[in-house]
């Protein structure tokens, strides 16, 4: 009987030490069903733009004109009270004004810096391969290390800071190609195709009904800036096994040696695939990683990071058809 008293008190020993993920399993939920007063449909792009957020990365939304991109991510930021700001990119755009630029102070003759739109908590970026290269460039540092160096002296940026960037995949006059190193820095991709028949009557009914009211007036905030950050935290203290974590590293690798691949992933990617995991585990309010985080994680995370050869390219294979050969090629761990 003793034996058995012991083992319940381990058990519960082991139960209360675990991350507790309700309060942010609820903070989705309602997240969700502010989105859902507007966006129709659109779930799996909803659900990655949450984990993103949760997962402390930037998010790429490339879709056709039309698909919501633009409105779905300012009413992700109009949930969050925190600061936000919105940049269109444009073929003039320079540096200075993403970044902010020094400007003379009459009264004390020194040089001020003034900070661009940059500084914010969630920034938008309205297509952003129209800007030229001088410009992407500019944002190498903000992206990676929250940061940004201007005459010698640095800027951190305040915590929560999320780049959301749209960009159209389809016109592609005056536009310019992301740098790869660019790229690399945002944790996904996401595509946004067309909605379904019954979407679009749910869409036009939606837009009937508001009699001209904006979209963003059907959103209010729910979560604070501290308890996303506190949210953050927890998901960093997810649990990852051994085995999850050889798991990915063999996907990655096998990104770097398949011959329909000009580029593989990076050890970015791996750690990308790692917290996008982590993010995906609490959100369905488990403490602990499965393969199926892995695999829901894996797809936006390389299909931006990885490169198709001029060959494949021309059969019209995508890179999303090759990372499901790879996922079904590597044995799932029990």
């Amino acid at each position: 009987m003793d034996t058995e008293n012991n083992s319940v008190e381990t058990t519960n020993e082991l139960f209360t030490s675990r991350v507790d993920l309700s309060k942010l399993k609820e903070a989705v939920i309602k997240i969700k069903e502010q989105l859902g007063k507007v966006i129709v449909g659109q779930e799996e792009f909803m659900e990655l733009l949450l984990v993103s957020l949760l997962a402390d990365g930037h998010v790429l939304i490339e879709g056709v004109p039309g698909v919501a991109k633009t409105v779905t991510a300012k009413l992700l930021a109009k949930t969050i009270a925190t600061d936000f700001s919105r940049i269109q990119f444009t073929p003039d755009l320079m540096p200075s004004d993403v970044l902010g630029t020094s400007v003379l102070n009459m009264k004390t003759s020194d040089f001020e810096f003034k900070k661009g739109p940059i500084f914010s908590n969630i920034v938008l970026i309205d297509e952003i391969n129209r800007a030229p290269a001088k410009t992407q460039a500019a944002l190498f540092e903000v992206m990676e290390e929250k940061q940004i160096t201007m005459d010698g002296e640095q800027y951190i940026m305040n915590p929560p800071f999320m780049v959301l960037a749209t960009q159209n995949p389809i016109e592609q006059e005056g536009t310019y190609a992301l740098p790869e190193a660019q790229l690399d820095r945002f944790l996904f991709k996401i595509n946004v195709g067309y909605p379904n028949l019954d979407e679009e009557i749910q869409i036009i009914t939606a837009h009937n009904d508001r009699k001209g009211a904006l979209p963003q007036t059907q959103v209010e905030a729910v979560l604070t800036e501290s308890e996303l950050l506190e949210y953050r935290s927890k998901v960093f203290d997810v649990l990852v096994e051994e085995k999850i974590i050889k798991y990915i590293a063999q996907l990655i690798s096998n990104t770097r040696n398949n011959a329909h691949l000009f580029l593989g992933g990076s050890p970015r990617a791996s750690i990308a695939v790692l917290m996008a995991s982590k993010a995906f585990a609490a959100i369905n309010g488990r403490d602990f990683v499965i393969p199926e985080d892995v695999k829901k994680s894996i797809y936006p995370v390389l299909r931006h990071r990885i490169m198709l050869t001029p060959e494949r390219e021309m059969e019209g294979m995508t890179s999303d058809k090759v990372i499901e050969m790879i996922v079904q090629s590597v044995e799932v761990p029990r």
